[in-house]
């Protein structure tokens, strides 16, 4: 079973984007809005995904395939009401961790959240995040995507 342990943050300052990947990020979601299990389908450039991600905020088990274009766009109608769109930014931290910062366009613009995954709950209960990170938001679950896909910015 694979198993993602991440906390997620408002941004407070935006660091230095230079040395980071930037991807285009669609992603919209075939599961009912009160499904504690999400079934995603999501675009990254030029390649998609359907991921199964469980309940939880913390940790949540985690598995993703890659589909092909024609499988994703099949499916993709059915997520009508249920989507995002971001520009991810994925870069390392100081001490070498990798951010994954992901600023949301269209209705969810100028909203912006970063995260971090960890090997463990106890490291990632002990994470100080740098100064450019902003309120910590892993267990508000109006910044959950699939959330937000459905009810729009958190109030």
């Amino acid at each position: 079973m694979s198993t993602e342990i991440e906390r997620k943050f408002l941004v407070a300052d935006l660091p230095d984007l230079g040395p980071t990947d930037k991807a285009l990020v669609r992603q919209g979601y075939l599961t009912a809005p009160d499904d504690l299990t999400e079934l995603r389908l999501r675009q990254k450039n030029d390649r998609y995904y359907l991921t199964l991600k469980g309940g939880g905020t913390m940790v949540r088990v985690e598995r993703e395939a890659e589909i092909s274009a024609e499988q994703f766009e099949t499916f993709w109608p059915e997520t009508e009401g249920r989507r995002v769109e971001k520009e991810r930014y994925t870069g390392e931290l100081p001490d070498g961790r990798v951010f994954e910062l992901d600023v949301f366009v269209g209705d969810l613009a100028p909203l912006r959240l970063v995260e971090v995954e960890f090997q463990s709950e106890p490291e990632a209960q002990a994470y100080t995040p740098p100064k450019w990170f902003g309120t910590d938001v892993t267990a508000d679950k109006r910044y959950k995507n699939k959330t937000m896909a459905i009810d729009g910015l958190p109030a």
